[in-house]
């Protein structure tokens, strides 16, 4: 698959990382601050284009992977409609539903594909934890809880943009507890109820949440817990904690730290042990693995290929926008 990138800061070299040890050219590329488009452009061997029509114009791109802003993303995905170009947007693909449920029409009204960026799905320990719950192997989920306790410094939040309701939606929930958000949605399914509270700008000067905390209520039943933030010094890797009937797994950062259950049965879990958490982004957002990228760039090709729906499609990451929406409209009521 032959790649156009919008956006050149600091996740679109993850991707092309990811791009380049898959063999998938990048072969043009565009940004708002032009020098900094073509000093991507340079390293990464692509053609850098001066506008966002040019882009998605372009005769030799198969998709477009969009690395903005999540204000930016409608007008982009509309283009790619007119010129239909497969579109892969980063988390989150939007800052409220409605923006997510155009986006989705317009891509399934096109014919294209629509992919929200969610990674995590790919790591080897979701994949197991996910086969092993619907083979039943916890019993039935009690409670699934996510913790993401980061620290970002002034420095990442020295942008003007960064941490707005109108350029990012939000803060430490929309922006890093949101890859948690889809995991709980994908393992534990939808949510009836929630209650939150928050800290708006309690460590940074931002006019969002950098500490956020929540209750759920799935619609399973079953009870859980989400907080993050960007405020805890020095930050910890993240967890994700799911307690079923039969036993318990948890993975830290984006490895499987435990797994404890009852008369188990199936293939051995990849156990870490628990001092060795793993790819984090607790302290730095650029720690990260790239193999699950590359895992989550070959289901979408193959979805643009076949026509069948990738793995994280717009649906995924509408419902993460819609639960992380709750959530605020809940913490504003205090």
């Amino acid at each position: 698959m032959r790649v156009g990138i919008i956006g050149t800061g600091a996740i679109s070299h993850k991707h092309a990382l990811a791009y380049r040890n898959l063999g998938f050219p990048i072969v043009a590329c565009t940004n708002t601050t032009a020098s900094r488009g073509r000093d991507f452009a340079r390293t990464h061997d692509a053609e850098f284009v001066s506008t966002v029509e040019e882009l998605c114009a372009h005769p030799l791109v198969d998709y477009v992977d969009l690395c903005t802003l999540p204000n930016f993303r409608l007008p982009i995905v509309e283009l790619c409609a007119r010129s239909r170009k497969h579109v892969l947007v980063q988390k989150p693909m939007a800052i409220d539903v409605d923006t997510a449920s155009r986006m989705i029409q317009i891509a399934e009204d096109a014919g294209i594909q629509l992919g929200v960026v969610s990674q995590h799905r790919f790591d080897d320990s979701v994949i197991f934890l996910k086969q092993a719950i619907t083979d039943g192997r916890l019993g039935r989920i009690l409670q699934a809880d996510s913790y993401v306790k980061w620290w970002r410094s002034e420095e990442y939040y020295s942008r003007p943009i960064k941490g707005t309701w109108a350029g990012e939606g939000g803060g430490a929930l929309m922006n890093q507890g949101i890859h948690h958000i889809d995991l709980l949605l994908y393992l534990a399914g939808s949510v009836s109820e929630v209650a939150a509270m928050w800290q708006l700008g309690s460590m940074h000067r931002i006019e969002s949440e950098d500490s956020i905390s929540a209750l759920l209520r799935f619609a399973s039943g079953a009870t859980g817990v989400i907080e993050a933030s960007t405020a805890f010094w020095p930050g910890s890797p993240e967890r994700l904690e799911i307690h079923g009937t039969r036993g318990t797994a948890i993975i830290t950062g984006d490895q499987l730290t435990r797994w404890d259950v009852l008369d188990d049965f199936g293939d051995p879990p990849p156990l870490h042990r628990p001092n060795e958490s793993g790819a984090s982004g607790a302290s730095d957002p650029m720690a990260i693995s790239n193999v699950s990228f590359e895992r989550q760039f070959l289901d979408f090709a193959e979805a643009c290929a076949t026509g069948l729906r990738p793995l994280s499609s717009g649906y995924d990451g509408r419902a993460a926008v819609q639960l992380v929406r709750e959530i605020y409209k809940e913490a504003a009521k205090e």
